[in-house]
């Protein structure tokens, strides 16, 4: 596979690159972007680089090398992007019964023109961004991001935390795309509640990823 779109939709299928402690370099999947995914003994750098630059800086079978600071920040300068953050990659596969899918979806309101603070990071890094909210305060977004994949957020509002609305929030977005599709979430693993609501909501774990944006 010679794109990270391809590896990400194989990986959406249950397939994943060989766990050979090997690197694969493929280009950025767009200006505004690139990255460095760490699946299960593998490793994908996803940057307009020279092979035998990442060779100087990487060793042979070293697969905390290129996300660790020093290559991480060569990247940076030699892109010109800035890392955003390491998070943990999670998955889940869309709900396809109808009445799972309604009742996910109970509540919820389409929102448009919405300006809060997490709608406009969406914005800055997703396309086709969708915004949901629920009778609490909280949103669930949808959009197009790394590699044209479908990726979600969600925001609990403070005072309704602790009550199991992330999690509905986080199944919600399951039922707000296509059946048969896959959706995203990415969350920093010191995020210890927001990676239980994923977790609980039927997201599985895929690697992690540092993403480099403008």
């Amino acid at each position: 596979m010679t794109t990270l779109a391809a590896i990400l939709r194989a990986a959406e299928r249950g397939v994943y690159p060989a766990p050979d402690l090997g690197l694969t370099l493929v280009p950025a999947p767009s200006d505004r972007e690139c990255c460095v995914v760490s699946f299960t003994g593998h490793i994908v750098i996803a940057a307009d680089v020279d092979p035998a630059w990442v060779a100087e800086r990487v060793p042979d079978g070293d697969l905390s090398a290129p996300t660790n600071p020093p290559f991480l920040s060569a990247l940076e300068e030699h892109t010109g992007l800035r890392v955003n953050a390491i998070d943990a990659m999670l998955l889940a596969p869309g709900l396809t019964d109808p009445a799972e899918r309604s009742t996910a979806t109970t509540g919820l309101t389409e929102l448009h023109g919405h300006d809060h603070p997490r709608v406009e990071r969406a914005w800055r890094y997703r396309d086709d961004v969708r915004v949901y909210g629920d009778p609490h305060g909280g949103l669930v977004l949808t959009g197009r991001g790394l590699a044209e994949r479908l990726e979600c957020a969600i925001e609990v509002p403070p005072d309704t935390r602790n009550q199991g609305l992330g999690r509905r929030l986080a199944r919600a977005a399951r039922a707000l795309i296509p059946p048969g599709a896959s959706i995203w979430a990415q969350v920093t693993p010191g995020n210890a509640a927001s990676l239980r609501a994923f977790l609980a909501a039927g997201y599985q774990p895929i690697g992690s990823e540092a993403l480099l944006v403008k």
